[in-house]
């Protein structure tokens, strides 16, 4: 599959690009709004074509998908623009700007018959998948789980991150790893409460800590920071053990990923050989293209993360618990 790069930011040149390389598929354009960018990755990774503008590189017919990682702001736009072209997309996370702006992207994307996946890349991960068995087979009655993913954001002022207008925010960025493991492993919450943080003056929360409400009972904590010295860790209870993952989401390709939990007495510590998760979610994608099945992370559950996460800051904004749509 040739893929079309929407953009040259960080997460396509650490990860996606050097993920991609390791498979028998290619990066066939890269665009950029300021071309002389789309020249010094494409020389970087050996992307034979370059663009000034995303229309270009969309109206490219030796493309078959496109990877967008452009601010959150502008996910919904281009993916969109891509359908329109018949091109499949995996589009990084969050998919939109809110659950409603999700919600028409996934239609949009359905209509015109073309792959829709949203970038998680820790849900291709083996260790994952293996937690998830552990908590569905042999933890009894989970009634607790606890996720965070803060670290310490250097960017200057104008960093996507902090842009009200480009939907940035901790939740948004990093925070909502710990909405999809909540939802992951406890499944969907019934209501929320949230608090949250501007401590740059930015416009967007910059801390945001969240409790997910349960009918029968149980609950989650989530948060996500800027301001913080980095930490990812999931842990999960169930009244005849836990379950742990740290570092949960951004796992190292060249050290083992260790999955640690107490059951019933026992205690296990499960290593992982070194993955890219990036290529692991690379080839999901494709094979989800070619298959015409649903991606694991695919349209219903971006907008189901979205719903949480649009309750979250209705919360934090209201100062009280607030339904999950």
């Amino acid at each position: 599959m040739r893929f079309g790069i929407i953009g040259t930011a960080d997460i396509a040149r650490t990860a996606l690009l050097p993920a991609l390389r390791e498979t028998e598929h290619s990066a066939a354009a890269i665009a950029s709004r300021d071309e002389s960018r789309a020249v010094q990755v494409a020389e970087e990774f050996g992307i034979p074509r370059t663009y000034g503008s995303y229309e270009e590189l969309l109206s490219d017919p030796e493309i078959d998908a496109v990877y967008n990682p452009l601010p959150n702001g502008l996910h919904a736009e281009w993916t969109k623009r891509a359908a329109d072209e018949g091109l499949d997309v995996l589009c990084e996370k969050p998919l939109a700007a809110d659950a409603q702006e999700a919600e028409s992207v996934v239609q949009y994307c359905r209509d015109a018959g073309v792959t829709l996946m949203e970038a998680f890349m820790y849900r291709y991960h083996p260790r994952t998948e293996r937690a998830v068995e552990l908590v569905r087979e042999e933890l009894d009655n989970v009634h607790s789980l606890n996720a965070s993913f803060k670290f310490r954001l250097e960017g200057t002022p104008d960093d996507v991150r902090l842009d009200p207008d480009l939907a940035g925010g901790a939740l948004m960025d990093v925070g909502c790893y710990a909405v999809s493991a909540a939802r992951l492993f406890l499944g969907e919450p019934d209501r929320v409460y949230a608090y949250q943080n501007d401590t740059r003056d930015a416009g967007v929360d910059t801390t945001l800590m969240g409790i997910l409400e349960y009918e029968d009972g149980r609950m989650a904590h989530v948060d996500g920071a800027f301001d913080a010295p980095e930490v990812q860790r999931c842990r999960v209870e169930g009244e005849n053990g836990w379950l742990e993952l740290d570092p949960a989401f951004n796992v190292s390709t060249d050290e083992p990923a260790a999955l640690e939990y107490e059951i019933d007495g026992r205690h296990g510590h499960e290593r992982f050989e070194p993955l890219d998760q990036y290529r692991a979610e690379v080839e999901a994608f494709i094979d989800a293209v070619e298959s015409g099945a649903e991606p694991r992370t695919g349209g219903a559950e971006a907008i189901a993360n979205m719903r949480v996460i649009d309750a979250l800051y209705e919360s934090a904004s209201r100062g009280e618990p607030v339904d999950v749509e």
